[in-house]
């Protein structure tokens, strides 16, 4: 079994900034990408970061957000700096382990003044 949980959400001012973490654990022998989803309310879900073979950013997120990753921890990491109402959303953790998809619950980060 694996699991995935996100942490890190919140409430923060705008121009603020937060770190969500996602951590895999479980039967794990090797882990493919980490990626980072949203989704804001009434819209659908959306990619926001990857770290695969290839860094990827959102256009929306590029300069304000950083995906990092500790491969002995099984952790991705996203650093959200400057943020903006419109990044209110839940973040879900995607993790690619042996060709299979792991989601996270998600975790609720709120931009508001």
């Amino acid at each position: 079994q694996v699991q995935v949980v996100e942490s890190g959400g919140g409430s923060v001012q705008p121009g603020g900034s937060l770190r969500l973490s996602c951590a895999a654990s479980g039967s794990i022998f090797s882990i493919g990408a980490m990626d980072w989803y949203r989704q804001a309310p009434g819209k659908g879900r959306e990619l926001v970061a990857g770290s695969g073979s290839n860094t990827y950013y959102a256009d929306s997120v590029k300069g304000r957000f950083t995906i990092s990753r500790d491969n002995v921890k099984n952790t991705v990491y996203l650093q959200m700096n400057s943020l903006k109402p419109e990044d209110t959303a839940v973040y879900y953790c995607c993790v690619l382990i042996g060709g299979y998809y792991y989601w996270g619950k998600g975790t609720l980060v709120t931009v508001s003044s």
